[in-house]
C-alpha cells in the first residue's frame, strides 16, 4: 500500500491518499480522493504514477455526473470525442454511453468463442489509439457485469527470451471487423464505414512514460502480422493472445454504482462482460477517453496509418 500525505489548499488540512494494489501485476484502488473536486498537481501526479505502475486504478463511490466526469478527465489530458466511430452524448461530446445494448455490440450469427474473445485495447485501428479511458458505473446490476483488465507489459515479460526476440520486430495490421463467425449488423457496418480506420502498429510497443515493452496485441482489432503467411500469422497471434489473458496478469473488478475505473490503454487490454445479457437487469456505464500518441516500436519506428486520420482532442 502507498500512502501519500498532502495539503488541501482549500480546507487547510492534510489529505491522505491511499493506493492499494489488488493483484501482483494489475489494478489498484485509490482512496482518499474526491473526484468531484479539482485536484492538486501533486494528487494528479500521484494518480498518474499509480496508473502507469498498476495499469488500471479504481475509485469507489464517486457518483459523478457528466460535467464532473469530463472535468476530472481534463486534468489528465485532452479528451477525445466520446467514440470516433460509434458516437457521443449530444450535450457532452466527450461522453460515450456504454449501454447494455449498443451498436458496437450489434452482430448477427454465432461468433467463435475462444479464451481471448472480446478482449481488446480501445480503438487500436486508429494511428493514435486513446492513451487512457475513464469509465464510471451509473446503473449497475446486483450481480454480473464485472470488467477484467490484463497487463500487457507483464505479459511481454512473461514470454521466453527466444519468443521476445521473435516478436520484438514484428508489425501487425489493425482494423474494425466483426468477431470471427459473426456478421455486422447494418447499423454497425454503417458506423464503421463512416470512419474507416486501418493502421499498422508494432507488435511490441515502447510505453512513452515508463519505457516498458508492451505486447500491443488487441485481439478484437489486430487482424494479421505483416509479412507472415495467413496460417503462420493465425498461429502466432493465437499463441500471444492466449498468453496475454492468463489470469496471473489480470484483475477482475466488481462494480458498484458510482465507481470509476481509469485504465492505461497503452499497456492493457480489457474484457467487457457478456453475462449481463443473461439477466434482465440493465447496465449503464459512461466513458471518456484521452488523446493518445502514435506508438513506436523497439526500433524507434512509428506506426503507419493505412486509412483514416488521427483521433483529435476536443
Amino acid at each position: 500500500m502507498t500512502v501519500v500525505m498532502e495539503q488541501d489548499q482549500n480546507a487547510g488540512r492534510n489529505v491522505t491518499i491511499e493506493v492499494t494494489p489488488l493483484t501482483v501485476y494489475t489494478g489498484a484502488e485509490i482512496s482518499g480522493v474526491d473526484l468531484k473536486q479539482p485536484l492538486s498537481p501533486q494528487t494528479v501526479a500521484e494518480i498518474r504514477a499509480a496508473l502507469v505502475k498498476w495499469k488500471v486504478v479504481f475509485f469507489r463511490g464517486q457518483h459523478l455526473d457528466h460535467a464532473q466526469h469530463v472535468a476530472f478527465t481534463r486534468q489528465f489530458g485532452a479528451p477525445t470525442i466520446g467514440h470516433v466511430v460509434f458516437g457521443h452524448d449530444d450535450k457532452f461530446p466527450e461522453i460515450y454511453s456504454v449501454a447494455k445494448h449498443r451498436k458496437a455490440q450489434t452482430f448477427t450469427g454465432a461468433p467463435m468463442v475462444r479464451p481471448w474473445s472480446g478482449w481488446h485495447t480501445d480503438i487500436t485501428a486508429a494511428i493514435n489509439p486513446p492513451a487512457a479511458s475513464i469509465l464510471r458505473g451509473d446503473i449497475v446490476p446486483p450481480h454480473a457485469g464485472d470488467t477484467q483488465w490484463t497487463n500487457l507489459a507483464a505479459a511481454y515479460n512473461g514470454l521466453s527470451e527466444v519468443m521476445r526476440g521473435i516478436v520484438d520486430d514484428l508489425k501487425g495490421l489493425h482494423s474494425f471487423a466483426p468477431p470471427q463467425g459473426a456478421a455486422a449488423s447494418h447499423e454497425y457496418a454503417e458506423s464503421v464505414k463512416s470512419r474507416t480506420l486501418i493502421s499498422e502498429h508494432p507488435i511490441v510497443r515502447v510505453h512513452p512514460e515508463s519505457g516498458e515493452r508492451v505486447l500491443f496485441i488487441s485481439p478484437t482489432f489486430l487482424k494479421s502480422i505483416i509479412g507472415m503467411a495467413p496460417r503462420e500469422s493465425q498461429m502466432m497471434l493465437e499463441m500471444l493472445w492466449e498468453h496475454a489473458v492468463r489470469p496471473e496478469y489480470s484483475v477482475r473488478f466488481r462494480w458498484n454504482k458510482g465507481d470509476v475505473a481509469f485504465w492505461d490503454n497503452r499497456s492493457t487490454a480489457h474484457l467487457a462482460p457478456r453475462d449481463v445479457f443473461e439477466i434482465d437487469d440493465d447496465r449503464q456505464m459512461y466513458r471518456t477517453t484521452l488523446v493518445g500518441d502514435v506508438p513506436h516500436g523497439i526500433d524507434g519506428k512509428a506506426s503507419v496509418a493505412i486509412e483514416g486520420s488521427p483521433i483529435e482532442g476536443i
